[in-house]
């Protein structure tokens, strides 16, 4: 792995080693994970199934791996991945690389790589003893733990080195953890050792939450700053659960003792029950008491109510010792309470003193509540139901600026609800535009890799398989220029046309040559149209944004031969061109290039053909995986792709799929931004 490059600015913290720049072997394993709250557990058993592996497979500096670095290595991942979910809200990028270095004194460590893709929000912990902060941060710029996590001091304290390293549109956070051999007897610990020990677990310990509240801020500048706060984290998310999660969050304890958001089902109807989202508390007991009264009987709102502060009851049931004492009353009867009058009397009057001095607490029946309806465009989308605890009501202020906050959660359920019907959409859609299932043809095994860029988008890449009559299949792998619905248009006239002209007997130049034609035509008849709505609009142009209808196309045909392997027949029309790898790992290309289908009317495509023998495989790609960039670089520049197919040789079709998959991935830092689509037919 190339080090990581310093663009716009790095932040060196103590210690000299710096992530990347270790000189020696190094082994890494990467996974991208999605900025949600399961994101931090997905990484912890990510890191530790890596360091099995590692073991597993004999790595020289694995027999340094110890519980101790595992378990260093698993918490100062859940706390930079922590970091990047709750403070960028993006996709997460974790790498693991082990460097080992030779010489005199062999060393070896575990360098630890967090990347989010939200560059502008700053690192929880990275400027202490900034000074005064926004709500949730102490007098002295550290954050309070209990709102924003423990940020790098934890970091700081078990690894090596640590930094941040910013790109353009990217932040990355390295931590490097030393490999030592504690497999052998423990020593007497160091004082730098118990130094770290116990500052590590200082930090773990569990820090009490603040109680003071001061609500003089919300008058002033305080308002405004989190509101911006707000609308930065809840700008982008795109599950409606995230967003109520992190309203909660952002609500308790600044504003609330506790809250509550029920969401409106979609779709559901105004009889359909609305879904407890998010329950949230100060106190952590308090959490679980609270959700199981608020399920009993969801919170409805009347449909005149607006959307200002409506009062309502405190759900909370009575304290426990309370209800004890109602039962109490209950079961001595209406005789015994007339006999013991007077006792009654004297127990609730210490009862009632008992309870003033008793200072509010989860479970009572004290405090103020507040309910807000959530909504968006004119729709009723959720309820979000605030508390504090030991107050007759909520200030005015904080209601309105409650009221206010509500509002831009009402933009980011209705934002993240439409992301979601659109992915949904995109989703049936692509499984429309692809075949459910591939033909299996005699005598050759083949192996499918298919990675639109983005899940809530059509991708421009599409395969097929398919028998023909005659003892024929073939095969098709294309890429639609652009994507969204444009693409996924030409994709679902392009798909069905080829398996006609296949099965009509045309030959595969033929083929090619005709549905050249039929996109030329439909993209004639497009033009029409909207020449004819131009003219319906009195000579207005009505937009602008119409794109040419072509593609690149490998299509082939395969004919089993009687005595072993398979006779390809390919053409290659604008496409990456296919490559051929024999048993003795030679490479070359099985196709001549061509023009792009769509573009030129007057183009005859030719074909060509070889026999694919026992032991032999053919690839075809698109160019999601030939033209993967890092930097400046391509991934088949210098014939890269043509390398890495050379060292499949031997390895049947989903092995090499898999290496070639592995190869474009490891190729850059970053996920592929282009549809990875490849196609391996390996001959038995």
């Amino acid at each position: 792995m190339a080090p990581i490059p310093l663009q716009r600015e790095t932040m060196q913290r103590p210690g000299t080693t710096r992530a990347g720049l270790a000189h020696g072997p190094r082994l890494a394993s990467r996974t991208s994970l999605p900025g949600i709250p399961l994101a931090p557990s997905a990484a912890r058993r990510f890191v530790r199934a890596a360091l099995a592996e590692w073991t597993g497979i004999g790595v020289p500096a694995a027999v340094g791996f110890s519980d101790r670095l595992a378990d260093d290595a698993v918490t100062v991942t859940n706390e930079l991945v922590t970091n990047a979910v709750v403070h960028a809200g993006t996709t997460v990028d974790l790498v693991l690389r082990l460097e080992e270095e030779g010489g005199e004194e062999p060393s070896a460590a575990l360098v630890l790589e967090v990347t989010d893709h939200h560059p502008a929000r700053p690192v929880s912990g990275d400027e202490p003893g900034a000074g005064p902060g926004p709500a949730g941060v102490s007098p002295g710029g550290l954050p309070d733990p209990a709102e924003y996590g423990r940020g790098l001091q934890l970091v700081a304290t078990l690894a090596d080195s640590w930094g941040i390293t910013y790109r353009t549109g990217l932040k990355t956070v390295w931590a490097r953890l030393p490999v030592d051999d504690w497999s052998a007897p423990p020593a007497p610990p160091d004082g730098e050792a118990l130094r770290r020990g116990l500052r590590a677990a200082e930090i773990l310990a569990p820090a009490a939450r603040r109680t003071e509240r001061d609500d003089a801020v919300w008058d002033s500048r305080g308002a405004p700053a989190f509101l911006a706060e707000a609308s930065d984290l809840l700008a982008g998310q795109l599950d409606e659960d995230l967003v109520a999660a992190i309203a909660g969050q952002l609500l308790v304890p600044r504003l609330a003792d506790w809250c509550a958001i029920w969401l409106e089902t979609e779709g559901g109807g105004p009889a359909a029950e609305p879904r407890l989202a998010r329950v949230w508390h100060s106190d952590e007991t308090g959490t679980e008491p609270l959700r199981a009264v608020l399920e009993r009987e969801p919170l409805r709102l009347p449909a005149a109510v607006g959307s200002g502060p409506v009062p309502v009851p405190v759900p909370w049931p009575a304290h426990p010792a309370e209800e004890d004492r109602e039962e109490g009353r209950e079961k001595d009867g209406e005789g015994r309470e007339k006999d013991g009058e007077g006792r009654e009397e004297g127990r609730e009057d210490r009862q009632a003193a008992a309870a003033a001095a008793t200072p509010p607490h989860p479970g009572g029946r004290d405090g103020a509540a507040l309910a807000f309806r959530i909504t968006a465009g004119g729709r009723a989308l959720g309820t979000v139901l605030v508390g504090r605890e030991g107050v007759a009501q909520v200030p005015e202020a904080v209601a309105s600026l409650i009221e206010d906050f509500v509002r831009r959660l009402g933009l980011a359920v209705g934002a993240a609800r439409a992301y979601t019907r659109q992915a949904t959409i995109s989703r049936i859609l692509q499984r429309g535009l692809l075949p459910s299932k591939v033909a299996e043809i005699p005598g050759v095994t083949n192996a499918l890799v298919y990675e639109p860029s983005d899940d809530g988008v059509v991708g421009g890449d599409f395969y097929d398989i398919f028998a023909c009559p005659g003892d024929r299949w073939c095969f098709v792998l294309g890429d639609v220029q652009g994507s969204g619905p444009e693409a996924a248009v030409v994709t679902g006239l392009a798909r069905p046309w080829l398996r006609l002209l296949s099965r009509e007997g045309f030959g595969v130049g033929e083929v090619l040559d005709r549905l050249n034609r039929l996109l030329l035509d439909d993209a004639m008849e497009a033009a029409e149209a909207a020449a004819l709505m131009v003219a319906a609009a009195g000579g207005q142009q009505l937009h602008d944004g119409t794109q040419s209808r072509f593609l690149s196309l490998l299509y082939g045909e395969v004919v089993p031969l009687p005595d072993g392997g398979v006779r390809c027949t390919v053409a290659s029309a604008g496409h990456p061109l296919p490559l051929l790898l024999r048993p003795d790992g030679s490479v070359r290309p099985a196709a001549e290039p061509q023009v792009l289908l769509g573009v030129v009317e007057d183009v005859a495509y030719e074909s060509q053909g070889f026999d694919l023998a026992p032991g032999d495989t053919l690839l075809c790609v698109t160019d999601g995986v030939t033209e993967r960039r890092s930097g400046p670089l391509m991934f088949d520049d210098g014939d890269g792709l043509a390398r890495v197919l050379a060292g499949c040789a031997g390895l049947p079709a989903e092995a090499t799929a898999e290496r070639i998959r592995r190869a474009v991935h490891e190729f850059a830092e970053q996920p592929p931004d282009d549809d990875v689509a490849l196609l391996v037919l390996h001959a038995d």
